[in-house]
Protein backbone atom coordinates (compact mmCIF):
# COMPACT_ATOMS: atom_id res chain seq x y z
CA UNK A 1 0.00 0.00 0.00
CA UNK A 2 1.80 3.33 -1.09
CA UNK A 3 2.20 5.63 1.65
CA UNK A 4 4.54 8.61 2.68
CA UNK A 5 6.92 5.97 5.16
CA UNK A 6 7.31 2.61 4.72
CA UNK A 7 4.96 0.53 6.37
CA UNK A 8 5.84 -1.82 9.64
CA UNK A 9 6.07 -5.47 8.53
CA UNK A 10 3.36 -7.52 9.93
CA UNK A 11 4.05 -8.98 13.13
CA UNK A 12 2.79 -13.15 13.94
CA UNK A 13 -0.23 -11.43 15.61
CA UNK A 14 -0.95 -9.40 12.91
CA UNK A 15 -0.64 -12.38 10.31
CA UNK A 16 -2.62 -14.45 12.92
CA UNK A 17 -5.33 -11.65 12.97
CA UNK A 18 -5.86 -10.80 9.12
CA UNK A 19 -6.08 -15.04 8.75
CA UNK A 20 -8.40 -14.88 11.99
CA UNK A 21 -10.53 -12.07 10.87
CA UNK A 22 -10.45 -13.02 6.82
CA UNK A 23 -12.00 -17.09 8.15
CA UNK A 24 -14.95 -14.99 9.98
CA UNK A 25 -15.36 -12.87 6.92
CA UNK A 26 -16.37 -15.35 4.47
CA UNK A 27 -17.92 -17.43 7.20
CA UNK A 28 -15.82 -20.34 7.54
CA UNK A 29 -15.35 -19.61 10.72
CA UNK A 30 -19.63 -18.62 11.09
CA UNK A 31 -21.21 -17.00 13.88
CA UNK A 32 -22.28 -19.35 16.64
CA UNK A 33 -19.19 -21.73 15.71
CA UNK A 34 -17.28 -22.62 18.85
CA UNK A 35 -13.47 -23.37 18.37
CA UNK A 36 -10.26 -23.74 20.40
CA UNK A 37 -7.09 -21.75 20.23
CA UNK A 38 -5.33 -25.11 19.66
CA UNK A 39 -7.12 -26.00 16.70
CA UNK A 40 -6.94 -23.00 15.49
CA UNK A 41 -3.47 -22.51 15.63
CA UNK A 42 -2.98 -25.47 13.52
CA UNK A 43 -5.62 -23.87 11.31
CA UNK A 44 -3.97 -21.06 10.43
CA UNK A 45 -0.34 -22.44 11.04
CA UNK A 46 0.61 -19.64 13.64
CA UNK A 47 1.78 -20.45 17.11
CA UNK A 48 -0.73 -19.71 20.15
CA UNK A 49 1.37 -16.93 21.54
CA UNK A 50 0.69 -14.53 18.60
CA UNK A 51 -2.43 -16.35 18.16
CA UNK A 52 -3.78 -15.52 21.22
CA UNK A 53 -2.86 -11.59 20.95
CA UNK A 54 -4.89 -11.47 17.60
CA UNK A 55 -8.03 -13.14 19.62
CA UNK A 56 -7.48 -10.54 21.99
CA UNK A 57 -8.45 -7.70 19.44
CA UNK A 58 -10.80 -9.57 18.17
CA UNK A 59 -13.11 -9.90 21.59
CA UNK A 60 -12.36 -6.24 21.67
CA UNK A 61 -14.08 -5.71 18.45
CA UNK A 62 -17.03 -8.22 19.78
CA UNK A 63 -16.33 -10.55 16.97
CA UNK A 64 -15.79 -13.23 19.74
CA UNK A 65 -16.10 -13.86 23.13
CA UNK A 66 -14.56 -16.50 25.40
CA UNK A 67 -16.64 -19.52 26.30
CA UNK A 68 -14.94 -20.92 30.13
CA UNK A 69 -13.93 -24.24 29.60
CA UNK A 70 -14.77 -24.47 25.97
CA UNK A 71 -12.80 -22.45 23.63
CA UNK A 72 -14.36 -19.26 21.55
CA UNK A 73 -17.49 -18.52 20.33
CA UNK A 74 -18.24 -16.72 16.80
CA UNK A 75 -20.15 -13.74 17.16
CA UNK A 76 -23.46 -13.82 15.98
CA UNK A 77 -24.71 -10.84 13.59
CA UNK A 78 -27.64 -8.69 15.18
CA UNK A 79 -29.90 -6.08 13.95
CA UNK A 80 -29.34 -4.22 17.02
CA UNK A 81 -26.03 -4.22 16.96
CA UNK A 82 -25.61 -3.36 13.36
CA UNK A 83 -27.56 -0.18 13.57
CA UNK A 84 -25.26 0.93 16.05
CA UNK A 85 -22.29 -0.13 13.99
CA UNK A 86 -24.24 1.66 11.05
CA UNK A 87 -23.93 5.02 13.09
CA UNK A 88 -21.14 5.03 14.05
CA UNK A 89 -19.34 4.46 11.17
CA UNK A 90 -21.28 7.17 9.12
CA UNK A 91 -19.62 9.49 10.92
CA UNK A 92 -16.23 7.92 11.18
CA UNK A 93 -16.36 7.33 7.29
CA UNK A 94 -17.41 10.56 6.67
CA UNK A 95 -14.33 12.31 8.43
CA UNK A 96 -11.69 9.58 7.32
CA UNK A 97 -13.32 10.25 3.80
CA UNK A 98 -12.81 14.10 4.20
CA UNK A 99 -9.39 13.94 5.62
CA UNK A 100 -8.36 11.32 3.05
CA UNK A 101 -8.71 13.94 -0.21
CA UNK A 102 -7.40 16.95 1.93
CA UNK A 103 -4.03 14.72 2.45
CA UNK A 104 -3.39 11.98 0.71
CA UNK A 105 -0.42 11.67 -0.98
CA UNK A 106 -0.17 11.77 -5.33
CA UNK A 107 0.87 7.84 -5.23
CA UNK A 108 -1.89 7.39 -2.14
CA UNK A 109 -4.15 9.03 -4.93
CA UNK A 110 -3.21 6.98 -7.95
CA UNK A 111 -3.95 3.80 -5.40
CA UNK A 112 -7.35 4.67 -4.61
CA UNK A 113 -8.31 5.14 -8.21
CA UNK A 114 -6.81 1.78 -9.25
CA UNK A 115 -8.40 0.29 -6.02
CA UNK A 116 -11.88 1.29 -7.14
CA UNK A 117 -11.29 0.10 -11.07
CA UNK A 118 -10.42 -3.60 -9.58
CA UNK A 119 -13.37 -2.74 -7.09
CA UNK A 120 -15.84 -2.53 -10.06
CA UNK A 121 -14.06 -4.86 -12.23
CA UNK A 122 -14.00 -7.58 -9.23
CA UNK A 123 -18.10 -6.82 -8.99
CA UNK A 124 -18.56 -6.88 -12.76
CA UNK A 125 -17.22 -10.66 -12.86
CA UNK A 126 -18.67 -11.84 -9.80
CA UNK A 127 -15.98 -12.21 -7.92
CA UNK A 128 -16.45 -11.61 -4.74
CA UNK A 129 -13.43 -12.93 -3.15
CA UNK A 130 -11.56 -10.19 -5.38
CA UNK A 131 -14.39 -7.64 -4.52
CA UNK A 132 -13.72 -7.94 -1.09
CA UNK A 133 -9.98 -7.79 -1.22
CA UNK A 134 -10.66 -4.62 -3.19
CA UNK A 135 -12.81 -3.17 -0.25
CA UNK A 136 -10.21 -4.37 2.22
CA UNK A 137 -7.18 -2.62 0.34
CA UNK A 138 -9.42 0.62 -0.01
CA UNK A 139 -10.54 1.06 3.50
CA UNK A 140 -6.59 0.71 4.58
CA UNK A 141 -5.97 3.65 1.77
CA UNK A 142 -8.15 5.55 2.95
CA UNK A 143 -7.36 5.33 7.08
CA UNK A 144 -3.81 5.49 5.84
CA UNK A 145 -4.36 9.14 4.22
CA UNK A 146 -6.71 10.21 6.18
CA UNK A 147 -3.57 10.43 8.96
CA UNK A 148 -6.03 10.56 11.86
CA UNK A 149 -5.46 6.90 13.76
CA UNK A 150 -8.00 7.78 16.17
CA UNK A 151 -11.04 7.81 13.86
CA UNK A 152 -9.27 4.94 11.94
CA UNK A 153 -8.30 3.42 14.77
CA UNK A 154 -12.05 2.54 15.96
CA UNK A 155 -13.24 2.70 12.18
CA UNK A 156 -11.40 -0.79 11.40
CA UNK A 157 -13.20 -3.05 13.11
CA UNK A 158 -16.70 -1.87 11.71
CA UNK A 159 -15.40 -2.64 8.16
CA UNK A 160 -14.84 -5.82 9.68
CA UNK A 161 -18.45 -6.35 10.66
CA UNK A 162 -20.13 -4.95 7.73
CA UNK A 163 -18.02 -7.30 5.31
CA UNK A 164 -18.98 -9.95 7.36
CA UNK A 165 -23.02 -9.01 6.78
CA UNK A 166 -22.48 -8.75 3.12
CA UNK A 167 -21.08 -12.16 2.96
CA UNK A 168 -23.86 -13.37 4.92
CA UNK A 169 -26.38 -12.04 2.85
CA UNK A 170 -24.47 -11.62 -0.30
CA UNK A 171 -27.74 -13.40 -2.41
CA UNK A 172 -30.00 -10.37 -1.48
CA UNK A 173 -27.48 -7.87 -2.65
CA UNK A 174 -26.45 -6.17 -5.41
CA UNK A 175 -22.64 -6.48 -5.89
CA UNK A 176 -22.22 -4.07 -9.03
CA UNK A 177 -24.03 -1.09 -6.71
CA UNK A 178 -22.08 -2.53 -3.53
CA UNK A 179 -19.07 -1.55 -5.83
CA UNK A 180 -20.07 1.69 -7.55
CA UNK A 181 -21.04 2.98 -4.37
CA UNK A 182 -17.58 2.25 -2.48
CA UNK A 183 -15.84 3.36 -6.12
CA UNK A 184 -17.54 6.58 -5.89
CA UNK A 185 -15.88 7.51 -2.25
CA UNK A 186 -12.72 5.93 -3.51
CA UNK A 187 -12.09 8.42 -6.84
CA UNK A 188 -13.52 11.21 -5.17
CA UNK A 189 -10.96 10.90 -2.53
CA UNK A 190 -8.19 10.39 -5.41
CA UNK A 191 -9.66 13.56 -7.12
CA UNK A 192 -9.16 15.88 -3.49
CA UNK A 193 -12.87 16.57 -3.64
CA UNK A 194 -13.60 16.74 -0.19
CA UNK A 195 -17.15 17.45 -0.24
CA UNK A 196 -18.00 15.28 -2.56
CA UNK A 197 -15.89 12.19 -0.94
CA UNK A 198 -18.10 13.15 2.36
CA UNK A 199 -21.42 12.74 0.05
CA UNK A 200 -20.28 9.73 -1.34
CA UNK A 201 -19.44 8.29 1.81
CA UNK A 202 -22.92 9.39 3.13
CA UNK A 203 -24.76 7.53 -0.24
CA UNK A 204 -22.47 4.29 0.75
CA UNK A 205 -23.85 4.34 4.31
CA UNK A 206 -27.62 5.05 3.50
CA UNK A 207 -27.50 1.86 1.07
CA UNK A 208 -25.79 -0.04 4.12
CA UNK A 209 -28.49 0.84 6.36
CA UNK A 210 -31.17 -0.21 3.84
CA UNK A 211 -29.46 -3.13 3.23
CA UNK A 212 -29.20 -4.15 7.08
CA UNK A 213 -32.92 -3.39 7.52
CA UNK A 214 -33.64 -5.30 4.96
CA UNK A 215 -31.74 -8.49 5.07
CA UNK A 216 -32.22 -8.90 8.88
CA UNK A 217 -35.70 -8.67 8.54
CA UNK A 218 -35.75 -11.90 7.00
CA UNK A 219 -34.83 -14.14 9.31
Amino acid sequence: MPATLSAPSPTLADQAYDAVEALIVTLELAPGAVFSEAELSERIGIGRTPLREALLRLTAERLVVSLPRRGMLVTDIDLADVQALLETRRVLERLVAEAAARRATPDQRGALAACADAAEAAAAAEDLASFLQADREGDELLEAASRNPYATGALSALHVHCRRLWVRYRHDGDLGESAALHADVLRAVAAGEAAEAAAASDRLLDYLEAFARDVLTLD
